[in-house]
């Protein structure tokens, strides 16, 4: 008997003096593939396309999930991949099987986990296959459950399924075009994660889908301007309410031909009561200022563009060259355009008024100018290469100003003088963003008097350094008349393209809880 009391008091004297078990961390997973892909556009999509990041190099696409950071130190974090890329046309089917079952392999590696955070656009678009991302998220659930909390970040152009919205526990997308808040978003996406796991209130009890009958460009629903800025700025509110959340808007991808491209609005949380008033107060809100979205900035031919720049006092006057914006999914090698401008006498000379064009693909032209050097003489044919429907290739005859190499995988560019046009040419598509994707080549573009983007609307750094902006109305896989393009899939009636349809339910679709 004193024996055992004896092993007793040391076991109760043990566990009072023993370090407290600390708290356990959830333990959470990282995948996505993100880009939004045209189907009009004759481009496709492949694995060259893609900038992968795997393993612990994911943790360098978020800045709030440094080492030091709190949402890193609250979780055991599992990164897999997360690959993105640029716009462009739709993915090869064998590229898009490839990154799925590497991110499954990656998951199947490490089972099980308490959450997921699935970092995607929404707009991808893959040959033979509808609804990508339904399909991505229906095979990672097949992989780690139903117990997993699946919490997927969006871009507000992208497109959300019934599939996609019952496999998601958590959803959101970004509330800003341009996209300022893409990296707000995604912490937000993760925040909700860790809170709903750390609190155990786990799955929400309701999820609010509705579908909203428009399908616009982005050009037209910036959030800089109104109706896009004060219908945005109604989603706080919402997603503030106690008992949500997180509130949404999608406006969808306009340049792919499937159903499920179409706005969307979703209410998440536990209210059920404040989840619907809502969800169908942002889709009403939505549906109220349909025929107020305009163009972001004024829009016109191209001929009427360059009259414009060219008898402006300022400059920079920016053109952008909306119909094969890369950045949207164009082909990003239409060279219709770039024909105009070299057809143009007012940029034979030298001495005429300066432009640069940024830019065109033109990989045999590259090849020359690597063996010639700067200051030497060039000609060979760039462009039209992948999208010749509306103009051919073009005889780029001038001189190398500079070319600019990077590492092995590094785009080489070359700019081309021939007048006072300067032409950014690459080795493969690339959009323009920043000055100093100008000034690395030796241009200045404030002090250029006309500057030619394939881009829609401006990013912040070219929307603050323009002086002057048009957006031209010129042919390519990304035409933004929307009216001109060949749809044969979409759910009608929709707006535009069904103008005088009538007023739709906006009824509020109670999503299942995944799993169910």
């Amino acid at each position: 008997m004193k024996n055992y009391i004896y092993l007793l008091s040391l076991i109760i004297l043990f566990s009072c003096t023993a370090e407290p078990n600390k708290e356990e961390l959830p333990k959470i997973a990282i995948a996505g593939l993100a880009i939004e892909s045209s189907t009009f556009s004759p481009a496709l999509s492949d694995e060259m396309a893609f900038k992968a990041r795997r393993d612990e190099e994911v943790f360098t696409f978020y800045p709030f999930m440094r080492e030091d950071s709190v949402l890193r130190k609250s979780a055991n974090w599992v990164p897999t991949l997360r690959a993105h890329a640029i716009p462009g046309g739709a993915v090869k089917r064998e590229v898009y099987e490839k990154l799925v079952e590497e991110t499954l392999d990656k998951l199947r590696a490490d089972l099980p986990y308490d959450g997921l955070f699935f970092d995607i656009h929404g707009a991808m678009s893959v040959v033979g296959l509808d609804d990508p991302e339904g399909d991505f998220i229906t095979r990672v659930r097949e992989v780690v459950g139903f117990e997993t909390l699946i919490s997927t970040s969006m871009d507000l152009h992208g497109n959300v399924s019934h599939t996609l919205a019952k496999n998601s526990d958590l959803i959101t997308c970004y509330r800003m075009a341009p996209h300022e808040d893409a990296i707000e978003s995604k912490r937000r996406a993760v925040a909700n994660l860790i809170s709903r796991l750390k609190s155990g209130k786990g799955k929400p009890s309701y999820k609010a889908w509705v579908k909203v009958p428009i399908l616009l460009p982005g050009e037209k629903t910036s959030t800089r301007i109104e109706p896009g800025k004060g219908l945005y700025a109604k989603v706080p509110g919402v997603a503030d309410k106690p008992g949500v959340i997180d509130a949404a808007i999608w406006m969808g991808y306009p340049w792919a031909d499937e159903p499920r491209n179409h706005g969307v609005v979703m209410v998440t949380g536990d209210d059920q009561e404040e989840i619907e008033k809502g969800a169908k107060m942002l889709a009403q809100s939505f549906w109220d200022v349909r025929n107020e979205f305009e163009f972001v900035a004024p829009v016109a031919s191209l001929d009427e563009s360059l009259e414009l720049a060219l008898n402006s006092d300022e400059s920079p006057f920016i053109i952008s060259d909306m119909g094969d914006n890369p950045t949207a999914g164009g082909a990003g090698d239409v060279t219709w355009t770039l024909r105009e401008l070299l057809a143009r006498e007012e940029f034979k000379s030298e001495s005429g008024p300066s432009l640069i064009y940024a830019s065109i693909p033109g990989p045999k032209l590259i090849d020359k100018a690597l063996v010639i050097g700067e200051g030497g003489e060039v000609s060979a044919f760039v462009g039209a290469e992948v999208d010749d429907r509306f103009a051919p290739p073009i005889l780029l005859e001038g001189e190398i100003e500079s070319i600019l190499e990077g590492d092995v995988d590094a785009d080489v560019e070359v700019v081309v003088r021939v007048g006072s046009i300067r032409v950014i040419v690459t080795n493969r598509r690339k959009p323009y963003h920043q000055e100093e994707d100008f000034t690395n080549l030796g241009l200045d573009p404030r002090n250029t008097d006309i500057v030619v983007v394939k881009i829609g609307y401006l990013v912040p750094e070219l929307y603050e350094m323009r002086k002057g902006w048009i957006m031209a109305l010129t042919p390519g896989g990304v035409d933004q008349d929307l009216e001109r393009l060949d749809y044969k899939r979409l759910e009608r009636p929709i707006f535009p393209l069904d103008r005088d349809m009538e007023n739709p339910a906006l009824e509020v679709v109670w999503i299942p809880e995944s799993g169910s």
